[in-house]
Order: structure tokens, then sequence, then C-alpha cells
């Protein structure tokens, strides 16, 4: 994140600390719950069962969040909220994985069980996701759960759920918040609002309007969006050693089902309009979306070529070069840095990179780099 100070220096001056990138992005963010029902058996897990279970899969989560839902994906409340008592001060904590914890809408008689427990566990939770945001009470949710959240933890931040268009209509005073850095966008509940008939195949087409909408808010408040919950599940799981994309679409095209192919298609349109995470409801979903989302090695070194290039042609700040046939300018140098950040926050950048990262904001003026990147302290 950026130092206060840097606002009067004319180019450089940024602190020199790996805070002026901002804080890592929600990403792969996977519904686990936390009580689950076996179709098979035809009832659901009691405490001990759940418990193996969260050590199992929970422990390793190859996601970047794990959320636990307390919502409407979860008929065993109680249970859960036992579980999770139980289970969070336990469970080994990896900076890669933030923690999350799905409640109740606003000021309903769950809603007051679910606060009660984040209290007791504070220190074992990064995110709070308000489900039905804004939608009974407006912009005073967001203003009364920070209050208490802050007085707990200054780290725990909120991620209200747009599910509405009253919600949508209040956006940018629900993204006024400092605890608020991202929103989600709950598509099936908003185009259930909406009368919407939307298709697993085709959401992001059916709801572009609204979901433009949500981007250009949030981009106005300097926050970001988490993209739409997929409900096609395949059978396949592509291995996590593939990570260009001409490997992934080579494995979607010989092993890959429909549904993954669909899944990793949505995930890619939603990286390439800013999205700083989605969420997925089935452990196949993760890596396919990871890698949509991630810029890959090859993409991380060829635009920290651009942006050599740029500096050694003092171009960064004004005028143009030549880069591999292409005729590449200060706006072009801008989305080569946004790549760079955009690994940062994903967990994908290495140290050398981060560093060379830091190395060219430093050469920026304030106002540049926030345009480029919104996402850290405000100057």
């Amino acid at each position: 994140m950026l130092h206060a100070a840097a606002e009067s220096l004319p180019h450089t001056g940024l602190a020199p600390s790996s805070d002026i990138l901002g804080d890592y992005w929600p990403g792969i963010q996977i519904y686990y719950p936390p009580v689950k029902y076996a179709p098979a058996l035809g009832l659901y897990e009691d405490l001990e069962q759940a418990a193996l279970r969260f050590k199992k899969h929970a422990w390793g989560t190859p996601s970047h969040t794990l959320i636990f839902d307390l919502e409407d994906g979860c008929r065993q409340k109680e249970m859960s909220r036992e579980l999770l008592r139980q289970e969070l001060p336990l469970m080994p904590r990896r900076k890669e994985v933030q923690v999350a914890v799905r409640i109740n809408p606003f000021r309903t008689e769950e809603y007051e069980k679910d606060l009660k427990m984040v209290r007791e566990l504070s220190d074992y939770i990064d995110v709070v996701m308000l489900a039905k945001a804004g939608e009974a009470y407006g912009a005073p949710e967001i203003r009364d759960l920070s209050a208490v959240l802050v007085g707990l933890n200054h780290r725990i931040t909120i991620q209200p759920i747009i599910e509405h268009p009253k919600s949508l209509k209040i956006a940018p005073e629900l993204m006024q918040y400092g605890t608020v850095k991202h929103v989600v966008f709950g598509i099936h509940d908003f185009s259930k609002a909406m009368g919407i008939q939307i298709t697993p195949r085709r959401w992001t087409e059916e709801l572009a309007y609204f979901m433009n909408q949500v981007l250009f808010e949030a981009r106005i408040a300097g926050k970001g969006v988490i993209g739409g919950v997929e409900t096609l599940i395949g059978n396949s799981a592509m291995p996590e050693t593939f990570v260009e994309p001409d490997d992934v679409r080579r494995w979607l095209d010989l092993h890959g089902d429909e549904e993954s192919r669909v899944v990793y298609g949505h995930a890619c349109e939603e990286a390439a309009m800013g999205m700083t995470g989605k969420q997925v409801i089935h452990p196949s979903h993760i890596h396919p979306c990871k890698v949509a989302y991630t810029p890959s090695p090859t993409d991380i070194k060829t635009k920290s070529a651009i942006l050599k290039a740029a500096i050694e042609a003092d171009a960064l700040l004004g005028g143009a070069i030549k880069f591999n046939g292409e005729m590449l300018d200060p706006p072009m140098f801008g989305k080569a840095l946004q790549t760079l950040l955009r690994a940062h926050a994903l967990h994908a950048l290495s140290d050398a990179d981060t560093g060379f990262a830091m190395e060219v904001l430093k050469k920026l003026p304030a106002q540049v780099v926030r345009e480029n990147w919104p996402y850290g302290v405000i100057l």
C-alpha cells in the first residue's frame, strides 16, 4: 500500500515496503460446507464426521479463500457454528489462504448467533461476508457491522454480497467503508430478484449489464469485485501442473469435459474484466479458475520485459517504444504493470519480480499509481 506522504513527492518517495502493492486478493473462493448432507445415506454428518472431513480437506485446500457458509447453503446452522468453534483454532494458518464466514442477513435471529460466534473466533477469521447486504436497512448495515469487527480485530474485512437491485442501487454507499475491500456479485439471488432466467452456460451474457454496473461503481470506489458462482459440475479435474494458457487449453480439448470448459471460459471473461476473485462450489473448479485469474509465468516474463524496455528508453511517463513488432506507450506500460501487481495479489509473483514491481511503482507519480492500481492505501 502507498504511504500517505507519497502525495507530496513528484515521482518517487513511495514506501520501500511491499505494503505499497496492497493487500492480497480474495482470489478463488471455495464454499466449504461445515456440516455436509450425504445423499447416499440420506442424512447429515455428525460432529465427529464433519471434523474428520474438515481436517482432510479444509486444511490443505489449494483455493485462495475458504468460505464457511452459514446462510442459504447451510441447514444445520447450530452444529456448523459448533464445528467452527471447535476446528478453526486448530487449523494451521497459511498466508496464501484466507478464512471467510458467510453470515445471515443483518439483524435476523441467525445473524445475532453468527456474530456471537465471530466475536469468539475473531483471531481466526479474515473476512465476514454479509448475505443480502443492504436489502433491509441499507448502507448502515455495513456501518454497524464494521463497528463491531473493528473492535474485535482490525484485520477483518467485510465482503457485502449484492443479491438484489436495491443493493446494486446503493452500491457506492456499501463500498464507502474502509472495512470493505471487495464486494460479491450474487448472480443467482440477483437474477431471481430481477425475474431473469439465467442459464449455467450463458449467465455472463445474460447478466452482463448489471455486472458491468457493479464493476463500474467498484472501480470508482477502488474496490474489487468477486465473480459469480458456477453450478455446472463435471467429472474431470485438471492437474495443478498446467499453468500456461496453451497447456490449459490443450488439456481441456483432450481431457476436459464440457462443464470444465464452460467454467474456465467464464473465469477468463471475469479475469479480463478485472475481477479480483471468483466463488466456486466444487474442488475441480479451483485450478481452472486459478489459472484463468492468475497471470502465467510467460505472461509475467513478457510484461516485465516490456517495463524494462520502457525504463531503458525513458518512456515510462511519456513516449513510445517498439516491442516484438508492436508500438507501445504509457497506457500499455500501465497494463503491463497491472499484470505484475495482479500476480502479486494472487500469490503468484516471485520475490525478484515483486522487487521489480516496487521499483517501477517508485518511478511513477502518485496519481498515475492510483490510476493503475486503486487497491492500495489511499494517498
